[in-house]
């Protein structure tokens, strides 16, 4: 049969128009790399929430379907969790562990159904089923808090010696409490064995002076109970604060009995993770300093990773030895956190695109 051209038109055009779905569902297909399970601890710290969208945004440009889940510092339901990212079969969880010791039966199975799992700036513990670490040089954050609050001491307390100072940890639950303590006391045990800095309460070690679950409510209660326990006729020098959520706490309970009015200076209080309250408190002259770890390229290492791991290459990693979860030296890639104070904080934070100007208003 002889077609006419408009015919001949009218065929090509509806056989343009059936195949451009199967064309389209193959192209959406091909973008689809996989599917990564997002476990973070809790949303009442401002980092976290920042963690979670940084890994979003850029799993998801990279082509990742993604399932973010907030477990409100509830280790049952962190498990219950990441049990249902096993079930729906992604294809990678990465995870911030509330308490890094309680994820191996999770990991067990999630291993028996072909996941790889990250662990992501807290290390999980006592388990094989670790492929990867994603973290900052946390020995070094320790170092930074340390050396910060030695040279404040020496700017704001230059004839005080010895310096009194007292000190805080993090969760005992969470690896990298250690890490930041040892660090930090590998400046400050020269200096108290020297008598340059005196603890008057004598509290040291972290088994005396963690935090559990880095709540800063404790932290205030705890300085309250030190002030009025050892502090009577003594003036606080600095307090060795691990994390900016527990320095709010303790400036509370500073600011309470008077300290930064009048005759009492305000200590020397260091911190981390440069969250906003934080911030707005080194620029009143609070706060002394914090820790930032830049929390987009946190998620730029574990978006490679990820790819990495599912594309059947070798992921990258600067850091073989550090980190024994206690079945396995987890291979890590450590990147580095920058101690931050009034002097340097538009520089860093705003100057980076971290926060904006009007909000640390």
């Amino acid at each position: 049969m002889k077609l006419t051209k408009r015919a001949f038109m009218a065929l090509t055009l509806a056989g343009t128009l059936l195949a451009a779905p199967a064309m389209m569902t193959s192209s959406v297909f091909a973008q689809d790399k996989g599917s990564i399970g997002i476990s973070m601890p809790t949303k009442s710290s401002a980092r976290w929430i920042s963690d979670g969208n940084s890994m979003v945004e850029q799993f998801q440009k990279a082509g990742f379907r993604t399932d973010l889940q907030y477990a409100e510092d509830d280790i049952p339901n962190q498990l219950a969790q990441i049990e249902n990212m096993i079930t729906k079969g992604v294809n990678v969880l990465v995870i911030a562990a509330i308490d890094g010791t309680t994820l191996s039966n999770a990991l067990e199975n999630a291993n028996a159904a072909g996941i790889k799992v990250i662990a992501y700036d807290r290390l999980i513990r006592d388990s094989g089923n670790v492929d990867y670490y994603a973290t900052f040089d946390n020995f070094k954050v320790g170092v930074q808090q340390a050396e910060s609050l030695v040279k404040g001491l020496k700017e704001r307390f230059p004839d005080a010696k010895p310096w009194n100072v007292e000190l805080f940890g993090g969760s005992p639950d969470d690896n990298n409490a250690y890490f930041f303590y040892n660090g930090a006391m590998s400046v400050l045990q020269p200096l108290i064995d020297s008598g340059e800095v005196a603890v008057p309460s004598g509290q040291m070690g972290m088994d005396v002076v963690g935090t559990l679950r880095w709540d800063g409510a404790v932290a205030q209660a705890r300085m309250d109970n030190l002030l009025s326990a050892n502090y009577g006729s003594r003036q606080v020098n600095g307090v060795l604060s691990p994390y900016d959520g527990l320095s709010i706490g303790i400036l509370s309970s500073l600011k309470g009995v008077g300290y930064g009015s009048g005759d009492l200076k305000m200590p020397i209080v260091t911190g981390q993770d440069a969250e906003v309250p934080s911030v707005k408190s080194m620029i009143a002259g609070e706060q002394y300093s914090t820790v930032f770890k830049d929390t987009r390229e946190l998620a730029r290492v574990t978006v490679g990773m990820a790819e990495a791991l599912l594309g059947g290459s070798e992921p990258e990693i600067n850091d073989t030895t550090t980190y024994d979860n206690g079945v396995k030296v987890v291979p890590s890639y450590l990147l580095e956190p920058v101690s931050v104070d009034a002097t340097n904080y538009e520089e860093i934070l705003v100057g980076s695109g971290y926060y904006t100007a009007d909000q640390l208003k």
